[in-house]
């Protein structure tokens, strides 16, 4: 018995095949270094034609190759964790903490009620004691829709959470059950588990319909007296604080069919006025931490997005696993969870996957001192999100967060927390600097994280075999882009200001995790090496000038050495962790397309930024999509339809590097006896690279007929522009 105290309730391991890695660096560099001493050694002279697009070329292998070596830092030691839930279970089933989950939806349009309470029911039901669960939705588009959906899903959770204990359901999100779910032989299961599946789907239908409608009835208006709050709300952006409490788990009544207690649930719309500034979610999220602190005040808190439901109702014993280790979990500020999405096609096509970013670059996060937080899927320790620094001292009483008493009644709860989501209420305080989410930045999760980091906190990343959390991604190529303009320009944002990892950072975390933020927070100044990249060796075909090294010149050899050595490394890494070869070739695709578009918009934006121009925005992805538009997905068939910017952009690269494609093998086979194609062997490559990776811009373009095509004025506007990016190269 002694021996099964002392042990662990987690382990660390290292990633296997780190030798094969660290020698597959160490030849990758020595060729860097090689094509570095071919740039200085073969500069033009300055009276021949190139010098500068040289010079420019060797700036942009300078800067591929600092980001490189930052990708290496990353990669060099990823550690995994392992739990050991028996443990837990055997010292401390008794003692388990409360637990505070968020959810924030902002918009009942674009993030549909009927999705938004399949999360919450998914979290209501962790396989964890209900009377020590509270769920909190944030709805920040202030909707009575929503308030209406949530009102049936605590109905609907009176038979949920029985039935998922009794059936040992899988996920626990009705939706996803359903749908994958096999309807079981025995006769009176049958029965039992047919009744639920009726009961959901007539609660999804009357919330859609209601949805659909786009206002509450008078009868579902007479169910709840909190539909009355909504007599006052002149928008959704002018209103006051609705706070009602649907499940009081303080209540003996509050219980399900079986007699068993329910979590709390807690229904919030913050307070919005037009002269206050609402912060988005890091706003929403900091109202939530106040209110759960007068209703529930558990000590661990888990936030998802309202798209993110729960995979795995073990997920809660897992994080406490960590947060309660003997040894090392005094330590743990918050568990991070990998973000992973159930509508991935087989090949990926718009790379939303993030199964590289996730399996081994924040698990290289870990090694080299903890992960960043990525804004959803997270456990966070209360103390640390209220701006508690850590020291060798700290230890948590359990038993006194467990054993606190709330008081007064459920009225009078609802009554004293509507301050605390006031807009006022953070006026000359610490809330959103050093209390909270911080406030200023459009990924407010990695800087807030990176702060808790600094305070002396440990993060963890913990990604298990069955995922904690599944959401939905893009299903559009715009929709991606968006997405990934606001990451590369809120994670620039934090490169370019007083929150640089280098300098809060200095001395409070290891230096090499400093360099490792920078994989992310550098995404938006690499648009302007890939830009010079994907353009100027092209231009240079079309007018003649030669780049690189003869194909009969030994000097090839450094580049085609670097180029097949990390090009096939690439493609082993995507492919161990679960890719396709096709899904690596559309990988490397949305590569170019989001460094030249989303990194590219990303950066310019905070120059802007910088200079006072304009100011933040926060962009919610849309998580529903047109019949049409899934079935297009679903076949892996990109996405245009609209005249967007960056389209433009892309069209027009793509344009480009096709008539330089066409140009440089007119001259070469004009002057096939001078051998001039070895010369421009591998500007022609890279550039027939270009021309191939964007064959789906030249189907939009040019080939599809159907409204997901490129329209025919952004035809002509990328054909101009590229024509006169030519003539102007050669003339």
């Amino acid at each position: 018995m002694g021996k099964i105290e002392n042990l662990p309730l987690f382990v660390t391991k290292l990633a296997k095949g780190r030798i094969l890695f660290h020698l597959y660096a160490l030849l990758l560099f020595l060729g860097i270094c090689l094509i570095f001493v071919y740039r200085i050694r073969h500069i033009p002279r300055k009276e021949e034609d190139g010098r500068w697009a040289w010079i420019g070329l060797f700036l942009s292998e300078l800067w591929f190759c600092v980001y490189w070596f930052v990708t290496t830092v990353v990669r060099w030691n990823p550690i995994y964790r392992y739990t050991f839930k028996d443990r837990l279970s055997h010292r401390y089933e008794k003692a388990l903490p409360g637990v505070d989950i968020f959810v924030c939806t902002a918009d009942p349009m674009i993030e549909p009620p009927v999705m938004v309470i399949n999360t919450v029911l998914s979290v209501m039901a962790y396989d964890y004691p209900p009377e020590k669960l509270s769920v909190y939705l944030s709805d920040d588009g202030g909707s009575d829709l929503t308030f209406y959906a949530m009102l049936e899903a605590s109905r609907f959770s009176k038979i949920w959470l029985p039935f998922c204990k009794k059936f040992k359901v899988e996920p626990r999100c009705p939706e996803a059950y359903f749908h994958t779910a096999v309807e079981p032989q025995e006769p009176v299961m049958s029965k039992e588990w047919s009744t639920v599946k009726i009961l959901y789907e007539d609660m999804k239908k009357r919330i859609e319909t209601t949805t659909k409608l786009g206002r509450i009835t008078e009868e579902i208006h007479k169910e709840h007296k909190g539909f009355n709050e909504w007599i006052l709300v002149t928008s959704r952006r002018d209103h006051q604080t609705i706070l009602e409490i649907l499940i009081d788990g303080r209540d003996p009544k509050a219980v399900d069919i079986e007699g068993q207690p329910l979590p709390t649930l807690v229904y919030l719309a913050r307070e919005k006025r037009p002269q206050y500034h609402h912060h988005f979610k890091a706003g929403a999220m900091n109202a939530l931490i106040r209110v759960s602190s007068r209703i529930s005040n558990s000590p661990i808190i888990l936030n998802v997005d309202c798209d993110m439901y729960s995979n795995n109702s073990k997920s809660v014993r897992d994080a406490l696993c960590f947060f309660m280790d003997e040894e090392k979990g005094n330590e743990v500020g918050y568990v991070q969870f990998p973000q992973a999405f159930e509508n991935i096609t087989k090949n990926d096509v718009y790379s939303s996957s993030l199964n590289v970013i996730m399996e081994v670059e924040i698990a290289g996060f870990d090694g080299n001192g903890g992960p960043c937080y990525i804004g959803t899927g997270c456990f966070h320790r209360r103390d640390t999100l209220c701006g508690l620094k850590h020291s060798k001292d700290y230890k948590p009483d359990w038993k006194r967060w467990n054993n606190r008493e709330v008081e007064g009644s459920t009225s009078v709860q609802e009554e004293t927390c509507k301050v605390l989501a006031s807009c006022s209420y953070e006026e000359n305080t610490q809330w959103g600097k050093e209390m909270g989410l911080k406030y200023g930045c459009l990924v407010e999760d990695v800087i807030t994280g990176l702060a808790i980091q600094c305070r002396g906190w440990r993060s963890i990343y913990f990604n298990p075999e069955r995922k904690g959390f599944l959401g939905v991604a893009p299903t559009t190529l715009l929709q991606s882009l968006i997405q990934h303009k606001r990451w590369s320009e809120g994670d620039f944002q934090i490169f370019a200001s007083s929150h640089c990892p280098f300098l809060i950072g200095y001395k409070k975390i290891p230096l090499k995790l400093q360099i490792t933020y920078c994989v992310y927070l550098l995404w938006a100044p690499n648009c302007l090496a890939t830009l010079y990249y994907v353009t100027v060796p092209s231009l240079c075909l079309l007018r003649g000038i030669s780049l690189f090294p003869e194909i009969s010149n030994l000097w090839i050899l450094p580049f085609a050495f670097v180029i097949i050595l990390h090009r096939a490394y690439s493609l082993g890494e995507f492919v161990w962790f679960g890719g396709t070869f096709l899904g690596w070739w559309n990988d490397q695709r949305m590569w170019l397309f989001k460094r030249t578009t989303s990194h590219f918009f990303g950066f310019f934006d905070n120059i802007l930024k910088l200079l006072g121009f304009t100011k933040s925005g926060f962009v919610i992805t849309t998580k529903v999509a047109e019949d049409d538009v899934s079935q297009r997905y679903e076949q892996e068939v990109m996405e245009f339809g609209t005249s967007s910017t960056m389209f433009t952009i892309l069209s027009t690269l793509a344009l480009l590097n096709a008539f330089c494609f066409v140009g440089g093998l007119k001259r070469v086979i004009a002057d096939v006896e001078t051998l001039v194609w070895e010369r421009f062997t591998l500007q022609i490559l890279l550039c027939g690279l270009i021309v191939l990776i964007n064959l789906p811009v030249y189907q939009g373009l040019f080939f599809r007929k159907d409204v997901a095509s490129l329209p025919t004025s952004l035809t002509y506007r990328s054909t101009i522009f590229a024509l006169l990016a030519c003539a102007i190269a050669l003339y």
